[in-house]
């Protein structure tokens, strides 16, 4: 017969099981997937995984960049917009319940900003001329002040995205340039930036690209090719196969997914080392051309914009890397940006 202590132990464990287990669920329930407008009145919309549009909320910025990715960035409780026409950027604070965001704060921005990213302990604006670095304090305080500015090697306005290395940024100017900036120990850009080497000489319409570690994925859109840069080298260039402008990227596991802007599709490439294999050419079709594409929690996001609206779409990834349609939600506007943003750090109390 079992002893009450017994059972009781059983019951306690029994019920800190349940409860972890609904901390998963209610975290992968609070997973929200954000775009904006880009509108002159700039707004930032967030839907929940379904595609239900569970708020508008005002920048207090106007919208206007194109040609760019990595508009809308997100780092544990905040969420960056860039205000293209307003040089600002705005954060935004996830609500302690986790449904939602208020307006935090608004940024000036040097130049026009058409990228942001989020390092350890501080945020990056890329402007059309210029990157510059801004420290955070804290979770969701970010200084109004950059503590590094520095001039992009062209600075012609054709800048595209900005993405975050050990030690570094990388950085597309369409103008046929790689580049990246190096950091000081505390995070702050420094110095001139430095080109990267051996890229091809047929380079046209450096564009979106994806980091992780010391690698970064970047497409060359016009040549409708990818490449892998690490270290400052181009490494790896490989051909779209008929995809026609590939120009923003997106990590899964083993997968690179590309969507394409000109075809209207996204594709799929594994990648391990210096490899870059397209696996499948088209594993998604989209309304109209892409303009961004984020990833997580088991979701890929693609906001595109077509001729007379734009539109957000919604996919389950699996482990094999195949993507099924949740969501294609209308947006009448020219909408730019998209990242999925999990739930709160919050609710991860066990680990089972």
């Amino acid at each position: 017969m079992i002893s009450r202590k017994v059972r009781n132990l059983f019951l306690f464990s029994l019920t800190l099981l349940l409860f972890g287990a609904s901390a998963v669920l209610a975290d992968t329930d609070k997973t929200l997937v954000v775009t904006s407008t880009n509108a002159t009145k700039n707004q930032l919309l967030v839907y929940n995984t379904q595609g239900k549009l569970l708020q508008t909320l005002s920048t207090q910025g106007q919208g206007g960049a194109s040609g760019n990715a990595g508009g809308i960035e997100w780092k544990r409780n905040l969420v960056a917009v860039v205000n293209f026409g307003s040089k600002t950027v705005t954060t935004f604070e996830r609500d302690d319940n986790g449904n939602g965001f208020h307006f935090n704060q608004l940024i000036p921005a040097i130049s026009n900003p058409v990228s942001v990213a989020f390092g350890d302990d501080h945020l990056y604006i890329l402007g059309t001329t210029t990157i510059e670095s801004h420290r955070m304090f804290g979770s969701d305080d970010v200084s109004s002040t950059p503590d590094g500015v520095v001039t992009l090697l062209k600075a012609d306005g054709s800048s595209a995205q900005v993405g975050v290395l050990p030690g570094s940024l990388v950085i597309t100017e369409k103008s046929n340039v790689i580049e990246t900036v190096k950091l000081l120990g505390g995070g702050a850009v420094t110095g001139t930036p430095s080109l990267a080497m051996n890229i091809p000489a047929n380079v046209n319409a450096p564009f979106g690209l994806v980091t992780r570690g010391n690698d970064a994925y970047v497409t060359i859109a016009h040549a409708n090719e990818l490449s892998l840069v690490r270290n400052g080298d181009v490494l790896t260039v490989v051909s779209s196969n008929g995809q026609g402008a590939p120009c923003w990227l997106t990590l899964v596991g083993p997968f690179l997914f590309s969507s394409n802007t000109a075809s209207m599709t996204v594709s799929r490439y594994a990648v391990y080392g210096q490899k870059i294999v397209q696996d499948a050419a088209v594993v998604a079709s989209t309304a109209g051309a892409t303009v961004d594409i984020a990833s997580g929690d088991g979701l890929i996001a693609v906001v595109d914009n077509g001729t007379s609206a734009s539109h957000l779409s919604i996919f389950t990834v699996d482990e094999d890397g195949n993507l099924t349609l949740r969501i294609a939600n209308t947006i009448n506007s020219a909408a730019n940006g998209v990242a999925i943003v999990r739930g709160t750090d919050e609710m991860h109390h066990f680990d089972w």
